[in-house]
Protein backbone atom coordinates (compact mmCIF):
# COMPACT_ATOMS: atom_id res chain seq x y z
CA UNK A 1 0.00 0.00 0.00
CA UNK A 2 1.36 3.44 -0.91
CA UNK A 3 0.45 6.70 0.77
CA UNK A 4 1.65 10.26 0.02
CA UNK A 5 4.14 11.57 2.53
CA UNK A 6 3.46 15.26 1.89
CA UNK A 7 -0.14 16.00 0.89
CA UNK A 8 0.58 19.72 0.44
CA UNK A 9 3.13 19.15 -2.28
CA UNK A 10 2.65 20.81 -5.66
CA UNK A 11 0.88 18.70 -8.26
CA UNK A 12 3.86 19.01 -10.62
CA UNK A 13 6.43 18.10 -7.96
CA UNK A 14 7.38 14.43 -7.43
CA UNK A 15 5.45 12.73 -4.65
CA UNK A 16 7.52 10.72 -2.19
CA UNK A 17 5.73 7.58 -1.08
CA UNK A 18 6.15 5.15 1.79
CA UNK A 19 5.52 1.47 1.21
CA UNK A 20 3.75 -0.25 4.08
CA UNK A 21 4.10 -4.04 4.35
CA UNK A 22 2.03 -6.26 6.59
CA UNK A 23 4.43 -8.73 8.23
CA UNK A 24 1.62 -10.82 9.68
CA UNK A 25 -0.73 -12.80 7.50
CA UNK A 26 -3.84 -14.12 9.18
CA UNK A 27 -4.61 -17.79 8.73
CA UNK A 28 -7.08 -18.74 6.03
CA UNK A 29 -9.38 -21.59 6.97
CA UNK A 30 -8.73 -24.71 4.90
CA UNK A 31 -11.74 -26.86 4.06
CA UNK A 32 -10.68 -30.26 2.76
CA UNK A 33 -12.99 -32.58 0.87
CA UNK A 34 -13.27 -36.35 1.21
CA UNK A 35 -11.45 -38.65 -1.18
CA UNK A 36 -10.41 -42.26 -1.61
CA UNK A 37 -7.24 -43.92 -2.81
CA UNK A 38 -4.40 -46.27 -2.05
CA UNK A 39 -2.27 -43.69 -0.26
CA UNK A 40 -5.20 -42.66 1.92
CA UNK A 41 -5.62 -46.32 2.88
CA UNK A 42 -1.92 -46.61 3.71
CA UNK A 43 -2.13 -43.51 5.86
CA UNK A 44 -5.19 -44.84 7.70
CA UNK A 45 -3.52 -48.19 8.39
CA UNK A 46 -0.34 -46.45 9.56
CA UNK A 47 -2.29 -44.03 11.75
CA UNK A 48 -4.27 -46.80 13.44
CA UNK A 49 -1.07 -48.77 13.97
CA UNK A 50 0.64 -45.80 15.65
CA UNK A 51 -2.44 -45.12 17.78
CA UNK A 52 -2.52 -48.77 18.84
CA UNK A 53 1.12 -48.55 19.90
CA UNK A 54 0.71 -45.25 21.71
CA UNK A 55 -2.48 -46.04 23.61
CA UNK A 56 -1.83 -49.78 23.95
CA UNK A 57 1.68 -49.93 25.39
CA UNK A 58 0.62 -47.89 28.42
CA UNK A 59 -1.81 -50.64 29.47
CA UNK A 60 0.35 -53.72 28.80
CA UNK A 61 2.08 -55.32 31.77
CA UNK A 62 5.10 -57.61 31.61
CA UNK A 63 5.93 -59.69 34.69
CA UNK A 64 3.86 -57.37 36.85
CA UNK A 65 5.55 -54.25 35.45
CA UNK A 66 4.16 -51.76 32.93
CA UNK A 67 5.90 -52.60 29.68
CA UNK A 68 7.01 -48.99 29.13
CA UNK A 69 7.35 -46.80 32.22
CA UNK A 70 9.78 -43.95 32.78
CA UNK A 71 9.93 -43.64 36.56
CA UNK A 72 11.69 -40.29 36.91
CA UNK A 73 11.62 -40.04 40.76
CA UNK A 74 13.25 -43.47 41.04
CA UNK A 75 15.51 -42.81 38.02
CA UNK A 76 14.41 -46.08 36.46
CA UNK A 77 13.30 -46.52 32.87
CA UNK A 78 11.44 -49.78 32.27
CA UNK A 79 11.18 -50.84 28.64
CA UNK A 80 10.09 -54.27 27.41
CA UNK A 81 11.24 -56.18 30.48
CA UNK A 82 14.54 -54.34 30.84
CA UNK A 83 15.31 -51.59 33.34
CA UNK A 84 17.58 -48.78 32.26
CA UNK A 85 19.28 -46.36 34.61
CA UNK A 86 20.86 -42.91 34.16
CA UNK A 87 24.16 -44.73 33.62
CA UNK A 88 22.67 -46.14 30.42
CA UNK A 89 21.98 -42.76 28.85
CA UNK A 90 24.68 -43.39 26.27
CA UNK A 91 22.17 -45.78 24.74
CA UNK A 92 19.75 -42.87 24.46
CA UNK A 93 22.38 -40.93 22.53
CA UNK A 94 22.73 -43.88 20.18
CA UNK A 95 18.97 -44.07 19.65
CA UNK A 96 18.81 -40.34 18.91
CA UNK A 97 21.61 -40.68 16.35
CA UNK A 98 19.79 -43.62 14.75
CA UNK A 99 16.57 -41.57 14.60
CA UNK A 100 18.37 -38.60 13.05
CA UNK A 101 20.20 -40.54 10.37
CA UNK A 102 17.12 -42.64 9.72
CA UNK A 103 15.21 -39.43 9.02
CA UNK A 104 18.05 -38.13 6.82
CA UNK A 105 18.14 -41.39 4.84
CA UNK A 106 14.37 -41.47 4.31
CA UNK A 107 14.31 -37.78 3.35
CA UNK A 108 17.01 -38.16 0.70
CA UNK A 109 15.33 -41.30 -0.62
CA UNK A 110 11.63 -40.40 -0.52
CA UNK A 111 11.23 -36.80 0.62
CA UNK A 112 8.80 -35.99 3.41
CA UNK A 113 7.05 -39.34 3.76
CA UNK A 114 7.63 -39.10 7.52
CA UNK A 115 5.56 -35.92 7.61
CA UNK A 116 2.81 -37.29 5.42
CA UNK A 117 2.27 -40.67 7.05
CA UNK A 118 3.71 -40.91 10.58
CA UNK A 119 4.27 -37.45 12.04
CA UNK A 120 1.98 -37.04 15.09
CA UNK A 121 0.96 -33.57 13.91
CA UNK A 122 -0.21 -34.98 10.58
CA UNK A 123 -1.91 -38.02 12.12
CA UNK A 124 -3.86 -35.92 14.60
CA UNK A 125 -4.73 -33.33 11.95
CA UNK A 126 -6.32 -35.99 9.72
CA UNK A 127 -8.27 -37.40 12.68
CA UNK A 128 -9.50 -33.96 13.69
CA UNK A 129 -10.56 -33.29 10.09
CA UNK A 130 -12.47 -36.59 10.16
CA UNK A 131 -14.27 -35.33 13.29
CA UNK A 132 -15.21 -32.20 11.34
CA UNK A 133 -16.61 -34.28 8.52
CA UNK A 134 -18.86 -36.48 10.68
CA UNK A 135 -20.20 -33.55 12.71
CA UNK A 136 -20.40 -30.67 10.21
CA UNK A 137 -20.64 -32.46 6.87
CA UNK A 138 -18.60 -32.37 3.68
CA UNK A 139 -16.53 -29.44 2.44
CA UNK A 140 -19.34 -27.36 0.93
CA UNK A 141 -21.57 -27.90 3.93
CA UNK A 142 -18.83 -26.78 6.31
CA UNK A 143 -18.20 -23.65 4.27
CA UNK A 144 -21.90 -22.75 4.31
CA UNK A 145 -22.17 -23.57 8.01
CA UNK A 146 -19.35 -21.18 8.90
CA UNK A 147 -20.91 -18.44 6.77
CA UNK A 148 -24.26 -18.77 8.54
CA UNK A 149 -25.20 -17.00 11.70
CA UNK A 150 -25.33 -18.86 14.99
CA UNK A 151 -28.28 -21.21 15.29
CA UNK A 152 -29.29 -24.26 17.29
CA UNK A 153 -28.17 -26.59 14.49
CA UNK A 154 -24.81 -24.87 14.14
CA UNK A 155 -24.26 -24.78 17.91
CA UNK A 156 -24.96 -28.51 18.28
CA UNK A 157 -22.65 -29.41 15.42
CA UNK A 158 -19.85 -27.21 16.75
CA UNK A 159 -20.27 -28.60 20.27
CA UNK A 160 -20.15 -32.17 18.94
CA UNK A 161 -16.98 -31.43 16.97
CA UNK A 162 -15.18 -29.74 19.84
CA UNK A 163 -16.36 -32.47 22.20
CA UNK A 164 -14.66 -35.11 20.06
CA UNK A 165 -11.55 -32.94 19.78
CA UNK A 166 -11.32 -32.43 23.54
CA UNK A 167 -12.01 -36.11 24.32
CA UNK A 168 -9.21 -37.23 22.03
CA UNK A 169 -6.88 -34.54 23.38
CA UNK A 170 -7.64 -35.55 26.98
CA UNK A 171 -7.02 -39.23 26.20
CA UNK A 172 -3.72 -38.25 24.62
CA UNK A 173 -2.66 -36.25 27.67
CA UNK A 174 -3.63 -38.98 30.14
CA UNK A 175 -1.81 -41.64 28.10
CA UNK A 176 1.34 -39.54 27.81
CA UNK A 177 1.49 -38.95 31.57
CA UNK A 178 0.71 -42.65 32.00
CA UNK A 179 4.17 -43.42 30.63
CA UNK A 180 5.68 -41.59 33.62
CA UNK A 181 3.11 -42.47 36.29
CA UNK A 182 1.66 -46.03 36.26
CA UNK A 183 -1.51 -45.57 34.24
CA UNK A 184 -3.42 -48.25 36.16
CA UNK A 185 -2.97 -46.07 39.23
CA UNK A 186 -3.32 -42.74 37.45
CA UNK A 187 -6.78 -43.29 35.94
CA UNK A 188 -8.49 -44.26 39.25
CA UNK A 189 -6.81 -41.27 40.90
CA UNK A 190 -8.18 -38.97 38.21
CA UNK A 191 -11.68 -40.40 38.58
CA UNK A 192 -11.56 -39.83 42.34
CA UNK A 193 -9.95 -36.37 41.93
CA UNK A 194 -6.96 -37.60 43.90
CA UNK A 195 -4.23 -37.22 41.26
CA UNK A 196 -1.04 -35.34 42.10
CA UNK A 197 -0.55 -31.71 41.18
CA UNK A 198 2.20 -32.30 38.62
CA UNK A 199 0.32 -35.14 36.93
CA UNK A 200 -2.80 -32.98 36.66
CA UNK A 201 -0.81 -30.04 35.31
CA UNK A 202 0.86 -32.04 32.56
CA UNK A 203 -2.39 -33.75 31.56
CA UNK A 204 -4.10 -30.37 31.17
CA UNK A 205 -1.07 -28.89 29.41
CA UNK A 206 -0.85 -31.71 26.87
CA UNK A 207 -4.62 -31.70 26.38
CA UNK A 208 -4.59 -27.99 25.53
CA UNK A 209 -1.54 -28.37 23.23
CA UNK A 210 -3.11 -31.27 21.32
CA UNK A 211 -6.46 -29.47 21.05
CA UNK A 212 -4.87 -26.27 19.72
CA UNK A 213 -2.25 -27.85 17.45
CA UNK A 214 -4.50 -30.36 15.71
CA UNK A 215 -7.70 -28.34 15.89
CA UNK A 216 -6.63 -24.80 15.04
CA UNK A 217 -2.94 -24.45 14.14
CA UNK A 218 -2.70 -27.54 11.91
CA UNK A 219 -0.76 -26.55 8.78
CA UNK A 220 0.70 -23.55 10.64
CA UNK A 221 2.76 -25.98 12.72
CA UNK A 222 4.07 -27.72 9.61
CA UNK A 223 4.74 -24.52 7.69
CA UNK A 224 6.13 -22.16 10.34
CA UNK A 225 6.91 -24.00 13.58
CA UNK A 226 8.45 -27.28 12.48
CA UNK A 227 12.19 -26.88 11.76
CA UNK A 228 12.14 -29.93 9.49
CA UNK A 229 10.05 -28.01 6.96
CA UNK A 230 12.85 -25.45 6.71
CA UNK A 231 15.92 -27.64 6.33
CA UNK A 232 14.50 -30.69 4.54
CA UNK A 233 14.74 -29.01 1.12
CA UNK A 234 18.55 -28.84 1.33
CA UNK A 235 18.59 -32.64 1.61
CA UNK A 236 16.70 -33.13 -1.64
CA UNK A 237 18.49 -33.87 -4.87
CA UNK A 238 17.36 -34.62 -8.42
CA UNK A 239 16.83 -38.29 -7.51
CA UNK A 240 14.74 -37.72 -4.39
CA UNK A 241 11.26 -39.18 -4.64
CA UNK A 242 8.77 -36.32 -4.31
CA UNK A 243 5.16 -35.63 -5.22
CA UNK A 244 5.05 -33.67 -8.47
CA UNK A 245 2.67 -32.58 -11.16
CA UNK A 246 3.77 -33.44 -14.70
CA UNK A 247 3.24 -30.30 -16.82
CA UNK A 248 4.15 -32.20 -19.99
CA UNK A 249 1.00 -34.26 -19.60
CA UNK A 250 -1.23 -31.77 -17.87
CA UNK A 251 -0.76 -28.49 -19.74
CA UNK A 252 -2.64 -26.69 -21.08
CA UNK A 253 -5.30 -26.94 -18.37
CA UNK A 254 -8.95 -26.46 -18.97
CA UNK A 255 -12.44 -27.92 -18.62
CA UNK A 256 -13.85 -30.15 -21.30
CA UNK A 257 -16.52 -32.75 -21.88
CA UNK A 258 -15.71 -36.30 -20.93
CA UNK A 259 -15.86 -37.63 -24.49
CA UNK A 260 -14.15 -34.61 -26.07
CA UNK A 261 -10.89 -34.92 -27.99
CA UNK A 262 -8.91 -32.67 -25.66
CA UNK A 263 -5.72 -33.01 -27.70
CA UNK A 264 -7.46 -31.59 -30.75
CA UNK A 265 -8.56 -28.67 -28.59
CA UNK A 266 -4.97 -28.06 -27.54
CA UNK A 267 -5.55 -29.15 -23.94
CA UNK A 268 -3.60 -31.38 -21.64
CA UNK A 269 -4.94 -34.00 -19.25
CA UNK A 270 -5.51 -31.55 -16.37
CA UNK A 271 -9.16 -30.50 -16.39
CA UNK A 272 -8.51 -27.79 -13.76
CA UNK A 273 -11.04 -29.32 -11.37
CA UNK A 274 -9.09 -28.12 -8.28
CA UNK A 275 -9.55 -31.52 -6.61
CA UNK A 276 -5.82 -31.66 -5.77
CA UNK A 277 -6.11 -28.31 -3.98
CA UNK A 278 -9.33 -29.12 -2.15
CA UNK A 279 -7.88 -32.27 -0.53
CA UNK A 280 -4.53 -30.73 0.45
CA UNK A 281 -4.26 -30.34 4.25
CA UNK A 282 -1.91 -27.37 3.87
CA UNK A 283 -3.90 -25.71 1.11
CA UNK A 284 -1.27 -25.53 -1.65
CA UNK A 285 -1.56 -26.14 -5.37
CA UNK A 286 0.89 -28.90 -6.28
CA UNK A 287 0.69 -27.76 -9.91
CA UNK A 288 2.77 -24.71 -8.95
CA UNK A 289 5.77 -27.00 -8.42
CA UNK A 290 7.58 -28.39 -5.40
CA UNK A 291 6.93 -26.24 -2.32
CA UNK A 292 8.33 -26.45 1.19
CA UNK A 293 4.78 -26.47 2.59
CA UNK A 294 4.07 -29.85 0.96
CA UNK A 295 4.12 -32.59 3.61
CA UNK A 296 4.16 -35.47 1.13
CA UNK A 297 0.84 -36.97 2.19
CA UNK A 298 -0.13 -37.93 -1.41
CA UNK A 299 -3.72 -36.79 -0.94
CA UNK A 300 -3.44 -34.90 -4.23
CA UNK A 301 -2.35 -38.11 -5.99
CA UNK A 302 -5.41 -40.00 -4.78
CA UNK A 303 -7.75 -37.15 -5.73
CA UNK A 304 -6.22 -36.66 -9.16
CA UNK A 305 -6.16 -40.38 -9.95
CA UNK A 306 -9.86 -40.65 -9.11
CA UNK A 307 -10.64 -37.80 -11.51
CA UNK A 308 -8.46 -39.33 -14.23
CA UNK A 309 -10.29 -42.63 -13.77
CA UNK A 310 -13.67 -40.92 -14.24
CA UNK A 311 -12.39 -39.13 -17.31
CA UNK A 312 -10.91 -42.41 -18.60
CA UNK A 313 -7.48 -40.80 -18.79
CA UNK A 314 -4.26 -42.56 -17.73
CA UNK A 315 -3.37 -42.10 -14.07
CA UNK A 316 -0.14 -40.48 -12.92
CA UNK A 317 -0.69 -36.82 -13.76
CA UNK A 318 0.36 -36.22 -10.15
CA UNK A 319 2.63 -38.91 -8.80
CA UNK A 320 5.64 -39.86 -6.76
CA UNK A 321 8.52 -39.15 -9.10
CA UNK A 322 11.92 -37.48 -9.29
CA UNK A 323 13.27 -34.42 -11.03
CA UNK A 324 15.32 -36.62 -13.31
CA UNK A 325 12.19 -38.50 -14.37
CA UNK A 326 10.34 -35.28 -15.06
CA UNK A 327 13.22 -34.15 -17.26
CA UNK A 328 13.22 -37.44 -19.15
CA UNK A 329 16.27 -38.89 -17.43
CA UNK A 330 16.80 -41.97 -15.29
CA UNK A 331 16.69 -41.97 -11.50
CA UNK A 332 19.76 -43.13 -9.59
CA UNK A 333 18.69 -44.99 -6.49
CA UNK A 334 22.05 -45.40 -4.74
CA UNK A 335 24.16 -42.26 -4.70
CA UNK A 336 27.03 -41.24 -2.39
CA UNK A 337 25.03 -39.18 0.11
CA UNK A 338 22.29 -41.78 0.42
CA UNK A 339 24.84 -44.57 0.79
CA UNK A 340 26.68 -42.54 3.46
CA UNK A 341 23.52 -42.05 5.54
CA UNK A 342 22.68 -45.74 5.19
CA UNK A 343 26.17 -46.79 6.24
CA UNK A 344 26.13 -44.63 9.37
CA UNK A 345 22.61 -45.81 10.17
CA UNK A 346 23.55 -49.49 9.92
CA UNK A 347 26.73 -48.99 11.96
CA UNK A 348 24.84 -47.21 14.75
CA UNK A 349 22.11 -49.85 14.79
CA UNK A 350 24.76 -52.56 15.05
CA UNK A 351 26.55 -50.74 17.87
CA UNK A 352 23.36 -50.25 19.87
CA UNK A 353 22.32 -53.89 19.40
CA UNK A 354 25.79 -55.06 20.46
CA UNK A 355 25.73 -52.78 23.50
CA UNK A 356 22.29 -54.06 24.52
CA UNK A 357 23.33 -57.70 24.11
CA UNK A 358 26.57 -57.25 26.08
CA UNK A 359 25.13 -54.87 28.66
CA UNK A 360 25.66 -56.03 32.25
CA UNK A 361 22.94 -54.73 34.59
CA UNK A 362 25.43 -53.95 37.32
CA UNK A 363 27.64 -51.03 38.32
CA UNK A 364 30.31 -50.80 40.97
CA UNK A 365 31.73 -47.62 42.44
CA UNK A 366 34.58 -47.55 44.97
CA UNK A 367 34.79 -44.59 47.35
CA UNK A 368 37.77 -44.09 49.63
CA UNK A 369 37.38 -42.82 53.17
CA UNK A 370 38.06 -39.10 53.01
CA UNK A 371 38.69 -38.69 56.75
CA UNK A 372 42.02 -40.52 56.70
CA UNK A 373 44.33 -41.67 53.94
CA UNK A 374 45.26 -44.74 55.99
CA UNK A 375 45.13 -46.11 59.53
CA UNK A 376 47.61 -48.13 61.57
CA UNK A 377 46.03 -50.91 63.62
CA UNK A 378 47.16 -52.09 67.06
CA UNK A 379 48.78 -55.11 65.36
CA UNK A 380 50.93 -52.80 63.21
CA UNK A 381 48.92 -53.38 60.03
CA UNK A 382 48.29 -50.60 57.48
CA UNK A 383 44.55 -50.22 56.89
CA UNK A 384 42.53 -48.42 54.20
CA UNK A 385 38.75 -47.95 54.45
CA UNK A 386 36.44 -48.03 51.40
CA UNK A 387 32.75 -47.91 50.63
CA UNK A 388 31.51 -50.03 47.73
CA UNK A 389 28.41 -48.76 45.93
CA UNK A 390 26.78 -51.74 44.21
CA UNK A 391 23.83 -50.96 41.92
CA UNK A 392 21.78 -53.99 40.87
CA UNK A 393 20.04 -52.89 37.67
CA UNK A 394 18.68 -56.36 36.92
CA UNK A 395 15.09 -57.54 37.26
CA UNK A 396 16.03 -60.13 39.91
CA UNK A 397 17.85 -60.06 43.26
CA UNK A 398 21.52 -61.00 43.32
CA UNK A 399 24.03 -62.16 45.94
CA UNK A 400 27.43 -60.72 45.09
CA UNK A 401 30.79 -62.17 46.08
CA UNK A 402 33.31 -59.40 46.84
CA UNK A 403 36.97 -60.10 46.11
CA UNK A 404 39.91 -57.64 46.38
CA UNK A 405 43.06 -58.09 44.31
CA UNK A 406 46.27 -56.33 43.40
CA UNK A 407 48.53 -56.81 46.43
CA UNK A 408 49.97 -59.99 47.85
CA UNK A 409 49.09 -60.51 51.50
CA UNK A 410 46.07 -58.21 51.33
CA UNK A 411 43.57 -58.98 54.10
CA UNK A 412 39.88 -58.28 53.56
CA UNK A 413 37.70 -57.19 56.47
CA UNK A 414 33.97 -56.95 55.74
CA UNK A 415 31.06 -58.83 54.21
CA UNK A 416 32.20 -61.26 51.55
CA UNK A 417 28.70 -61.88 50.19
CA UNK A 418 26.15 -59.09 49.89
CA UNK A 419 22.50 -59.40 48.88
CA UNK A 420 21.35 -56.56 46.63
CA UNK A 421 17.69 -56.54 45.64
CA UNK A 422 16.51 -55.68 42.16
CA UNK A 423 16.73 -51.96 41.53
CA UNK A 424 18.56 -51.23 44.79
CA UNK A 425 21.91 -49.63 45.47
CA UNK A 426 23.83 -51.15 48.36
CA UNK A 427 26.56 -49.32 50.31
CA UNK A 428 29.08 -51.82 51.65
CA UNK A 429 31.85 -50.55 54.00
CA UNK A 430 35.01 -52.66 53.75
CA UNK A 431 38.53 -52.52 55.17
CA UNK A 432 41.76 -53.70 53.58
CA UNK A 433 44.81 -54.42 55.73
CA UNK A 434 48.35 -55.39 54.86
CA UNK A 435 51.62 -55.95 56.67
CA UNK A 436 53.98 -53.05 55.84
CA UNK A 437 56.70 -55.59 55.15
CA UNK A 438 54.68 -57.03 52.25
CA UNK A 439 54.15 -53.84 50.30
CA UNK A 440 56.06 -50.92 48.94
CA UNK A 441 55.74 -47.51 50.52
CA UNK A 442 53.42 -44.93 48.99
CA UNK A 443 50.53 -45.84 46.70
CA UNK A 444 49.68 -49.19 45.10
CA UNK A 445 47.06 -50.15 42.53
CA UNK A 446 44.33 -52.52 43.68
CA UNK A 447 40.92 -53.58 42.38
CA UNK A 448 37.61 -54.85 43.67
CA UNK A 449 35.65 -57.51 41.83
CA UNK A 450 32.03 -58.45 42.46
CA UNK A 451 30.35 -61.48 40.91
CA UNK A 452 26.80 -62.74 41.16
CA UNK A 453 26.37 -66.17 42.72
CA UNK A 454 23.17 -66.64 40.70
CA UNK A 455 24.56 -65.67 37.29
CA UNK A 456 28.32 -65.80 36.81
CA UNK A 457 28.24 -63.49 33.81
CA UNK A 458 26.85 -60.67 35.98
CA UNK A 459 30.08 -59.24 37.34
CA UNK A 460 31.97 -55.97 37.54
CA UNK A 461 35.33 -54.68 38.70
CA UNK A 462 36.68 -51.30 39.69
CA UNK A 463 40.21 -50.08 40.30
CA UNK A 464 41.29 -48.03 43.30
CA UNK A 465 44.40 -47.12 45.30
CA UNK A 466 45.87 -48.54 48.52
CA UNK A 467 47.82 -45.87 50.39
CA UNK A 468 50.63 -46.58 52.81
CA UNK A 469 53.01 -44.23 54.67
CA UNK A 470 55.92 -42.84 52.68
CA UNK A 471 58.18 -43.55 55.65
CA UNK A 472 58.04 -46.18 58.39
Amino acid sequence: MSTPKNSKADKNSPVETIEVMDLYQSREQIYTRSFKGIFRNLRIVGGWFLFALYFGFAWINWNGQQIVLWDLPARKFHMFGTTFWPQDFMLLSGLLIISAFGLFFVTVLAGRVWCGYTCPQSVYTWIYMWAEKITEGERNKRIKLDQQGMSANKSLRKLAKHGIWLALALATGITFVGYFVPIRELVPQLLSFDAGGWATFWILFLTVCTYLNAGFLREQVCMYMCPYARFQSVMFDQDTLVISYDPRKGETRGPRKRDADYKAEGLGECIDCMACVHVCPVGIDIRDGLQYQCIGCAACIDACDSIMEKMEYPKGLISYTTEHNLEGGKTKIMRPRLFGYLAVLLVMIGMVIYTLNTRIPLTLEVLRDRNALYNETSQGMIENVYTLKIANMDEIDHRFQITPAGLEGLRYEGKEVVLVKSGDVASVPVRLQIDPAHTKLGNSDISFKIQSLEQEEVQASQESRFITPTKL
